[in-house]
């Protein structure tokens, strides 16, 4: 598909919008669509006398749809003004295609990543909860139960948010190592067999951030609230690379204010009672393990070398070393894995009690081909019926919707669900998702984001993307946090 701007240059918008309503097309931005062009998209901005006039004018499969909308702009602030002006633009190409297509989305017109950051807005600026899900489900046409699950994890934001002090953080930490690559991973990782070399050197450089970042933050006075581990998978380190790295965390951070320790031990092929024992020691509370699947020939297809088996012999072994909380994250809509297949996973899974269980939609690749893409958009149903079971039998066990988040280019378009058992909440999943909160991230690929939490304007630095890069670039590492924690200096 081709398109056209007309009057503005909101080409993110645009682009945003057709690819949540056509995940399988190829757009090309042109200055003049040609006769005999066979689908094509003509967005225009026009303004006049204080008001905004969206149109947009869409041909698809032969046929040609215009849809208009307007919003008065009169007097707006130059951040209102450009929110304004792109949702009226996103507003109108929405209203054109969704005509074309077979149901519209569960989304609605909805494009972000975190819709339960948008309820929560509107709730603090005074809706109460019920006006709030109207006006996602009137305004933005978001569905009858993803209203509800926004509105449950913004709920769910705003109590936490009441236990955040002005000068608490969280940290993460990143180990960028993983045993196997799973097909559809898409983070920064990388497999022993390729870059296991790099691990010690890796763990050096690690240690060296962790002290010189706690001089940072005891130098602004600021708590660590939760630490969360992540990766890659962190239990590919052995018992004294771990060991290394929580002591080095204990020793340099003030851990007395902590609320919540977390480390993915993920994979069930790396975990050991002796990793369990090592966590244990330095105060994690908290693991995850995660499946994706309890299938064997699913498993197999993804890349994972593990079977249904090691899940079960995991989690046994973590229950065993006392851990107050367990998550289990499912992937709806891996290779081969069918909507049955998928409930044996989940009955599987609730019949064990985790206190979390993390429901994610599969996501290709960004730079995935047409294939892929047409392949994850032709799961749809059978995703839609995998979550809807999964959403039901949770329930049903007494679980509740927590955090959720969205990703481009998802199995039909769907989201990723937290659940978890009354007051068993991940704190750092839902701060970290909803930005609550500054969180100084450790290792490579690492975010860090600054958070003013009287005005919500954020501020990132990054780390160096890959675990080589990261290494290099020791003697930098402190310096874009140091801008993060201390911005007028």
């Amino acid at each position: 598909m081709v398109y056209t701007m007309e009057g503005h240059a909101l080409k993110h918008a645009v682009e945003e919008m057709l690819f949540h309503l056509l995940p399988t097309i190829t757009l090309t931005h042109v200055d003049t669509i040609r006769e005999g062009e066979d689908d094509w998209c003509r967005s225009i901005l026009t303004e006049a006398d204080g008001q905004a006039q969206a149109k947009a004018i869409i041909r698809l499969g032969g046929t040609v749809r215009e849809r208009e909308s307007r919003a008065s702009v009169e007097g707006l602030q130059p951040l209102d003004y450009k929110r304004t002006i792109t949702e009226l633009v996103k507003t109108t190409v929405y209203d054109a295609v969704v005509p074309a297509l077979p149901e519209p989305p569960v989304w609605g017109s909805l494009t972000g990543v975190r819709p339960a950051k948008l309820a929560r807005g509107l709730i603090e600026r005074g809706m109460s909860r019920g006006e709030a899900a109207a006006y996602l489900r009137e305004h933005f046409h978001v569905s009858p139960d993803r209203t509800a699950l926004t509105i449950r994890a913004a709920a769910t934001a705003m109590e936490l948010d009441r236990a955040i002090g002005p000068d608490d953080i969280s940290l993460y930490v990143g180990i960028p190592f993983c045993p196997s690559r799973c097909y559809y991973c898409s983070f920064v990782s990388s497999t022993t067999a390729q870059s296991g070399q790099l691990i010690e050197p890796y763990l050096d450089t690690l240690c060296r951030e962790v002290e010189e970042t706690a001089a940072l933050v005891r130098e602004a006075g600021k708590r660590v609230q939760s630490v969360y581990i992540g990766g890659g998978t962190p239990t590919t380190l052995d018992e004294a690379q771990l060991a290394r790295l929580l002591t080095a965390l204990e020793k340099n951070f003030d851990f007395s204010h902590l609320r919540e320790y977390t480390v993915e031990a993920g994979r069930p092929d790396t975990i050991t009672p002796e990793k369990f024992a090592a966590l244990r020691a330095a105060g994690v509370g908290r693991v995850s393990i995660n499946p994706q699947s309890m299938d064997d020939a699913v498993l197999a297809a993804i890349g994972r070398r593990h079977s249904a088996q090691d899940v079960l012999r995991a989690y046994d072994e973590a229950r065993q070393a006392g851990f107050e909380a367990i998550n289990m994250d499912v992937i709806a809509g891996l290779t081969g894995d069918t909507a049955g297949s998928f409930a044996h996973t989940m009955d599987t899974l609730i019949g064990l009690a985790p206190e979390n269980i993390t429901v994610h939609t599969l996501a290709i690749k960004r730079g995935a081909d047409l294939t892929d893409k047409a392949a994850a958009a032709a799961q749809r149903d059978t995703v839609s019926r995998m979550l809807d079971g999964a959403s039901h039998a949770l329930q049903t066990a007494g679980f509740g919707p927590y955090y959720l988040y969205r990703q481009k280019f998802t199995a039909g378009g769907f989201e990723n669900v937290g659940w978890c058992k009354p007051d068993t909440e991940c704190f750092y999943n839902v701060t970290m998702m909803e930005e609550l909160q500054t969180i100084l991230s450790l290792g490579a690929g690492g975010v860090s984001k600054r958070v003013e939490r009287a005005t919500g304007w954020i501020e990132r630095t990054n780390n160096p993307k890959y675990p080589l890069e990261y290494i290099r670039a020791a003697d930098r590492l402190a310096d874009g946090k140091r801008k993060l924690l201390f911005p007028k200096q």
